[in-house]
Formats: C-alpha cells, sequence, structure tokens
C-alpha cells in the first residue's frame, strides 16, 4: 500500500510529528487494515485489538503489537490515542437476532470495554476517533444532512445512537471524542463493491429498486485522511459526517460503476426480490438512503482528494486486484 498523500489544506501528517502510542481496534477489516499498514509505515508505536491475532500476524507481520483481550496489553504500555472501528459488518447478510446481537457486542460492548479498561488506568487517551455511520440518521427521502440531522427511528439508527452514547462516555476521563459518521466506503478489493464488482464486470449490474434512493459514499483513502484530521487538530470534536460532499442517487452510481468498468448497467434488481433476500437489511441499507454531507469536516478546512464518484471510482477499479 502506498504511502497516503495529503491534499489541499491538509498538509500535517504524522510523518513530521511524534511518534505516537495508539491502540486500534477493528484493524484488521477493510477500513482498519490499511489504516494500520500507513501508521506502521510512519513508525507509530501500535497496538491492535483484534478477535483473531493469527490473521492480524498475518497482515501486519511483526510490524504491531495483536492482542486479543485487553488484558494481555502489558501494565506499561501507554496510548494517547485510540482509534475505535470494531464492528461486526452489517451488510453481509440478512438481519437476524443473533446477527443483531453481534452488531451491538461488536460495537457498543468493544466501546464499554475500551472505557472500563482507560478506567482502570492511571493515563487516558487524549483523543477517541470512534466508528459511527450514517445509518445513524435512518431512512430518509431528498432531505440534506449535515451533523444536525435528526434520526428517524429504526434498527440502524438505535445501534449508532447507543454506539456514539459509548463513546461520549470517554468524556469523563478527559478524552476529547471525535465520532465519525461513515457512508458507504470505496477501496479496491473490498467494502461495498466487493459484492457489486462481479455482475458489474460481467455487465450484469443495475440499479436497486427504483434507483432514486441516495447513495452517500467516501474513498477509503479520504476516510482514513479524515480521521488523521480528527487527531490532528485538537479543537475537533463530536460528530463528523465521514462522506465525499457530493452523494449520488443508486441509479447514477450504477451507471458511473459500469462506466468506469467499460460497461453497462441494463439491468434493475426489483424492491420485491431485495426484500425477500434480505428482509429488514433491505430497507434499512439498500432500498432507502440519505443525503448526507460533511459540513462539519469542510468546515475544520478539511479538502477531499475524491470529492467526485467518476473520480473515486477510475481510482478504485485502477487498483483492484
Amino acid at each position: 500500500m502506498a504511502p497516503i498523500q495529503p491534499g489541499g489544506k491538509e498538509k500535517t501528517m504524522w510523518l513530521n510529528q511524534r511518534k505516537q502510542q495508539i491502540l486500534v481496534t477493528g484493524g484488521t477489516g477493510f477500513i482498519g487494515a490499511a489504516l494500520c499498514q500507513q501508521l506502521t509505515m510512519e513508525g507509530h508505536d501500535l497496538t491492535v485489538l483484534t478477535r483473531d491475532a493469527v490473521k492480524a500476524q498475518r497482515i501486519f507481520g511483526v510490524s504491531l503489537r495483536e492482542v486479543e483481550h485487553l488484558h494481555e496489553i502489558p501494565r506499561d504500555c501507554t496510548f494517547n490515542v485510540v482509534i475505535n472501528l470494531a464492528g461486526e459488518p452489517l451488510a453481509s447478510g440478512r438481519w437476524s437476532k443473533k446477527r443483531k446481537a453481534k452488531f451491538v457486542e461488536s460495537r457498543i460492548g468493544t466501546t464499554e470495554a475500551l472505557l472500563g479498561y482507560f478506567k482502570d488506568r492511571k493515563q487516558h487517551p487524549d483523543v477517541l476517533v470512534n466508528g459511527s455511520a450514517i445509518g445513524y440518521y435512518g431512512p430518509h427521502n431528498d432531505e440534506v444532512l449535515d451533523e444536525a440531522g435528526h434520526g428517524v427511528p429504526s434498527f440502524s439508527h438505535a445501534l449508532c445512537r447507543d454506539w456514539e452514547s459509548a463513546a461520549d462516555a470517554f468524556t469523563a476521563l478527559g478524552t476529547r471524542v471525535c465520532k465519525i459518521r461513515t457512508g458507504i466506503v470505496l477501496g479496491p478489493n473490498g467494502g461495498a463493491l466487493k459484492s457489486m464488482m462481479p455482475a458489474f464486470r460481467l455487465g450484469l449490474g443495475g440499479p436497486m429498486g427504483d434507483g432514486s434512493q441516495w447513495m452517500s459514499w467516501i474513498h477509503r483513502q479520504d476516510l482514513i485522511r479524515l480521521i488523521y484530521h480528527c487527531i490532528n487538530h485538537s479543537t475537533i470534536q463530536g460528530v463528523l459526517n465521514g462522506t465525499a460532499p457530493n452523494p449520488v442517487r443508486n441509479e447514477e452510481f450504477c451507471q458511473a460503476l459500469a462506466a468506469a468498468l467499460g460497461k453497462r448497467a441494463p439491468l434493475r434488481v426489483p424492491a420485491s426480490v431485495l426484500r425477500l433476500m434480505m428482509g429488514e437489511m433491505a430497507d434499512e441499507l439498500l432500498l432507502t438512503g440519505q443525503q448526507v454531507v460533511p459540513a462539519y469536516a469542510l468546515e475544520s478546512g478539511f479538502e477531499f482528494e475524491y470529492p467526485e464518484l467518476q473520480g473515486a471510482l477510475a481510482n478504485v477499479v485502477g487498483s483492484w486486484g
């Protein structure tokens, strides 16, 4: 993975700053693995809390410390940065009571465990960058949503609300808390595109339902840079939308992906088929959406390397293995 280069006003990178002591959860996931590779290249002292240390060792080798439980961390190890990305993927299959329980435990349970760990330590982190998702807003129609947008009652809203609330408890330790509500993350060889690419490469892709639902997306590289931005700027706290400034409808997204592959997207997946296959998840994640804008990130001086979908997809498709 090539080092991430800042763009626009985002000139401050950790390469030019002191070595950081960082604890990451979710470090073997689609976002976390790329982030950890970047951090280790920059020489930071990195510990990854993971459910699978063998997988972490296979990805990272000996460049960082892998632990499966917090009590495995040496007592003399301190952290000034915590990046909490742990979470069972929501879109990997039909939702059941058992899977919903995993969604809750992997997010809220992990965050509460982190809080308990640091309550038992004399040294507390300076900053927590905590994952969240635009699912916080629940299904919306055409309303433009910045960070002040209201949530619509739904499972995804309740999950993100409670996750953010668990993270907010870190403020009692004197820790600055940043909560990034992430949209659809685009990057090579994984993420939301992984399940879409086979069909689109064959020219068999197309919109879901009527294709009018909004898709708020972000290039993985910009998301990692936004995490850096939060850590490097001590005035930033609270909620930030982790989305590019130009969301698109599902119809436009599918046509742009097909074009990036030199294909067409002539087919359409009926809503009834998606509901039959995916149940509740179809209505919350696939057939409805949110038009989310990154107001706080832009106001704080962050500039996106990939503000437009066509450029983001061209980069991702060109990097796909």
